[in-house]
């Protein structure tokens, strides 16, 4: 199979109908598909590639100028750049194969069986270090087709999980983390790039898989701004690594982009493979993921900067003041570096997702979103009153969880005690998922009030909504219905609308993972 000229992208078209293409369609016909349809980690994955093979294939663009003109050479330009280099996209065979490397020898451990399931692949399916939470048939034998395995294996290679691997030779020397060699024992990884840091990716989304390539380009001279040494380079395929130390397309823009993250040699039966440790790529500090969002965060009482990583306490829209910001640079802050190719009066359309893992490797979620932002919001002064509105619900979402405190103090069961912890964190997470959920639904006010601000927040639509869904989860938590609960309940609201104190201990130790 090869993947310029075989379908294996789900898409949908414009019309609306799902289908698969090739890489070759996506370019010669991006301009009828309306999007992507895959999970979120595919996403970020295809798109990289699509980004790849056109910055590739263009050599640039150059500058703004150069990107501005350059969307009708984008399907010509890749069209005979994938003609050019068409046998590195061969999925099998005994000549060069996409993301695989060629002389791979399994290196049996005793406790390893002849080679690893193609599923380990799938980061969704419980299989190797996963487990039954995106999938319940664990354990037994499945079958993939060339287009699934071509898809799982493009976002293997961007996200696979660190933890235990299998050691391999490449051209006869040992896999990284073979850490026993000569002796045979199971290695260890780290996350491939797009994982490190649980990284939230964002991309800018336009009207068409062709406008949404052209909007992620970067030119030349942007990646010159966050790339250490200006380093340009080539895709992968056109310089394969010839061993695990021939680590310098790791280390440029284009070599990095499509990652060899991982060693892997899929077997001609399309159910085994070899999989051990590819390539080692620096995370952050070392390296700027283009479509990573860095903020200040404090860590030991000290500020530092940081990956905004996904999390599945604090949604998305949450970090839209950071994602916003319209700054690139190797020691600064900024959101995706895309933004460089908006005007500063331009609204436009944001996607955001990634996975989810915990520190051990085991994979705990996906998280995606799609924002619709004005143009205000690429200003610092709509940033901060973001921030600011975003704050404002957060202090309400604290007071919620103490007037639920409150409330069943007063029935005699007091929650707030050490030893009952964990009902505690339950019952405010109850609270706090139905409000985080109500709260999410009006994010539109949000982002009109930061445009038009008011003296205060509560004198906002958004602010009025934040109140509403805070006593509506207040009135779901607390029953009632008896006299003793409706003097409760009374103690509590009084509590849910006091003023914010700034030495305020309201905030409940853990908030809901359900927002």
């Amino acid at each position: 199979m090869n993947l310029t000229t075989e379908p294996w992208i789900p898409v949908v078209w414009n019309d609306g109908h799902h289908d698969r293409v090739s890489l070759r369609n996506a370019f010669a016909r991006g301009h009828e598909i309306r999007d992507l349809a895959v999970r979120p980690h595919e996403r970020i994955a295809l798109m990289r590639l699509l980004i790849c093979v056109t910055q590739a294939a263009l050599d640039g663009p150059n500058d703004y100028g150069d990107w501005l003109v350059c969307r009708d050479r984008i399907a010509p330009a890749a069209l005979d750049y994938l003609t050019k280099w068409q046998p590195a996209f061969e999925l099998f065979g005994d000549k060069q194969r996409f993301l695989q490397v060629a002389d791979l020898k399994l290196v049996k451990a005793d406790d390893e069986s002849e080679g690893n399931s193609v599923s380990k692949l799938d980061l969704a399916l419980a299989t190797g270090n996963n487990t039954t939470l995106f999938d319940n048939a664990g354990g037994t034998d499945r079958e993939f087709t060339p287009a699934e395995l071509a898809l799982a294996l493009l976002a293997f290679q961007c996200f696979s999980p660190c933890g235990t691997i299998g050691v391999a030779l490449w051209n006869s020397k040992p896999t990284a983390g073979w850490k026993s060699y000569p002796k045979v024992k199971p290695g260890q990884s780290d996350h491939a790039p797009c994982l490190a840091g649980n990284t939230l990716h964002a991309l800018l989304r336009g009207g068409n898989l062709l406008e949404t390539i052209r909007l992620n380009l970067l030119t030349k001279e942007t990646v010159a701004l966050f790339v250490p040494g200006n380093a340009w380079g080539k895709p992968v395929w056109e310089q394969l690594p010839a061993s695990p130390s021939d680590d310098s397309a790791a280390k440029t823009f284009l070599g990095r982009f499509v990652p060899l993250a991982r060693a892997i040699r899929l077997n001609e039966d399309g159910q085994t493979m070899i999989l051990a440790n590819g390539l080692k790529y620096p995370a952050f500090p070392g390296w700027r993921e283009p479509t990573a969002t860095i903020k200040t965060r404090e860590r030991n009482g000290q500020p530092e900067r940081a990956v905004l990583s996904v999390s599945l306490d604090r949604a998305p829209w949450r970090e839209l003041h950071a994602l916003a910001v319209k700054r690139v640079g190797q020691e600064t802050n900024g959101g995706p570096v895309a933004l460089q190719n908006l005007a500063s009066d331009q609204p436009f359309d944001l996607w955001v997702g990634g996975l989810v893992a915990a520190g051990n490797g085991k994979l705990e979620d996906v998280v995606e979103a799609v924002f619709h932002v004005p143009a205000g919001m690429l200003t610092e002064p709509c940033q901060r009153a973001y921030e600011q509105g975003v704050d404002y619900a957060e202090k309400t979402s604290w007071r919620l969880g103490a007037a639920v405190v409150t409330y069943f103090k007063e029935l005699g069961d007091d929650i707030g005690r050490p030893d009952a912890r964990k009902r505690k964190r339950q019952i405010q997470r109850k609270s706090a998922a139905q409000f985080w959920t109500d709260v999410e639904r009006e994010v539109g006010l949000l982002l009109a009030a930061v445009e038009q601000p008011a003296a205060s927040w509560g004198e906002t639509d958004w602010g009025r909504a934040v109140r509403r869904a805070a006593r509506q989860a207040l009135d779901a938590a607390c029953p009632h219905d008896t006299p003793r609960q409706m003097r409760a309940y009374a103690l509590a609201l009084q509590t849910l609308t006091r003023p914010p104190r700034e030495d305020s201990n309201d905030k409940p130790e853990e908030e809901t993972n359900h927002e």
